[in-house]
C-alpha cells in the first residue's frame, strides 16, 4: 500500500489507475477501521471485570456484512438480559424508523460524551 510520501514520487498515472488506487486506499482504511477501532469501543465482559452493558437510549452501529461505509446507526429501544443478567439481545430503532432485534455482539455502542448543563 503506497504511503503519502511514495504517492508524490509515483509516475503520472492514468485515470483508471488512479481510480483503482483510490479504491484500494478506501478499502484498506475501511478494513483497518473495522478491525482496529471497532474492537476498542466494543465492550467485552470478562469474569474479573464488570462493564456496563447496552441500555435503552444508547446509540449503536449495527455490524452487518455490507459494503464499506454502509453500516447503519440505531438507537437502543429495549434490552433483553440473559439468565446471568447480561444483555444478550436488544431491539433497536434504525434511522428509517424500523425496530429490529439484534444480538448484542452485533451492536457496537458509540462512545458519546455530553457536557452537562
Amino acid at each position: 500500500m503506497p504511503t503519502p510520501d511514495t504517492i508524490k514520487t509515483l509516475p503520472k498515472l492514468g485515470l483508471h489507475q488512479r481510480w483503482k488506487l483510490v479504491q484500494q486506499l478506501q478499502q484498506h482504511f475501511w478494513e483497518r477501521w473495522q478491525q482496529e477501532y471497532l474492537h476498542t469501543i466494543q465492550t467485552k465482559s470478562k469474569w474479573n471485570k464488570i462493564e456496563t452493558s447496552l441500555a435503552p437510549g444508547d446509540l449503536v452501529l449495527i455490524k452487518e456484512p455490507t459494503p464499506p461505509l454502509t453500516w447503519r446507526t440505531a438507537r437502543v429501544v429495549e434490552v433483553f438480559p440473559g439468565e446471568d443478567k447480561i444483555v444478550r439481545v436488544a431491539n433497536v430503532r434504525t434511522a428509517e424508523g424500523k425496530i429490529v432485534k439484534r444480538p448484542a455482539v452485533k451492536l457496537c455502542r458509540l462512545p458519546l460524551t455530553f457536557e452537562g448543563n
